[in-house]
């Protein structure tokens, strides 16, 4: 499969023959300012490749203006963004997406007067690849998603929540990412529609598309990602494996509702 999902193999021969070890992306000191208030204070992390990294934190945290920062929809005050050791800190969203960063926003932003399909070939408007690869991607995004499949001519907008979220997740892999940035993808979604949607993030793993998830829902983020942080106040005030975070009494308490100071 080409593409949207390119093989590991692939992925380590695009990176002049590095291994997954090495950090795919890494933030540095990012400091974000709107008007005279601090939204994002030195926040410092790294997504290695193949790996889910999860940003956790309750709603004002700053989680969703990291995401923007990071892909240039908000202006820096200070602080790096590097992709492969390049700093891309000044590079236009357009040009990261051909680059291979690509976000699925919050609000989803699809074109609820086109079609399910057409939404999904928009989303390879950027790529240079042959129009049999976008084909086979194309058919791709529809095994992985057969309610889409079954929606392909129904209009965008009148789909369900979580039927929207599957197209712009969709979508967003027919760009062909090696990076993928989610924001907050389970919000306001039935618990079985989210389970599909981190089943589909835990599948693009295997196939070498790595992930920062950015999510409200701490406990599945945590039990999905390799490593997490966690955003309070536009500061990362713990990180570490995953599994260890969700072990930690603070994180318990404040996040995932146990924990001796759970209320």
């Amino acid at each position: 499969m080409t593409g949207a999902v390119p093989s590991a193999e692939a992925r380590r021969a695009g990176n002049g023959g590095r291994g997954d070890d090495a950090a795919l992306l890494k933030v540095e000191g990012l400091e974000v300012h709107y008007g005279g208030v601090r939204a994002l204070a030195g926040v410092s992390l790294e997504v290695g490749r193949r790996q889910v990294v999860s940003v956790i934190g309750a709603n004002g945290a700053g989680k969703t203006t990291l995401v923007h920062a990071i892909t240039g929809v908000v202006p820096k005050r200070a602080g790096r963004v590097l992709l492969e050791g390049q700093d891309v800190s000044r590079t236009t969203p357009e040009a990261l997406v051909r680059q291979g960063v690509t976000l699925v926003p919050e609000r989803r932003e699809l074109f609820g007067a086109l079609s399910v399909e057409d939404n999904l070939r928009l989303g390879a408007f950027l790529r240079s690849g042959a129009r049999s690869e976008v084909k086979r991607d194309l058919g791709w995004v529809f095994e992985t998603f057969p309610r889409l499949a079954e929606r392909r001519r129904q209009h965008a907008g009148t789909m369900s929540g979580g039927e929207q979220q599957m197209l712009a997740l969709g979508r967003a892999l027919m760009s062909g990412p090696r990076l993928l940035l989610l924001d907050e993808p389970s919000l306001g979604l039935a618990p079985l529609v989210v389970q599909e949607i981190l089943r589909v993030v835990a599948a693009l793993r295997e196939r070498g598309v790595t992930v920062l998830l950015i999510e409200q829902n701490a406990r599945a983020a945590l039990r999905l990602a390799d490593r997490g942080y966690v955003l309070e106040a536009g500061e990362v005030v713990a990180a570490g494996p995953a599994a260890e975070l969700e072990r930690d009494e603070r994180v318990q308490a404040a996040y995932l509702g146990t924990g001796p100071d759970a209320r």
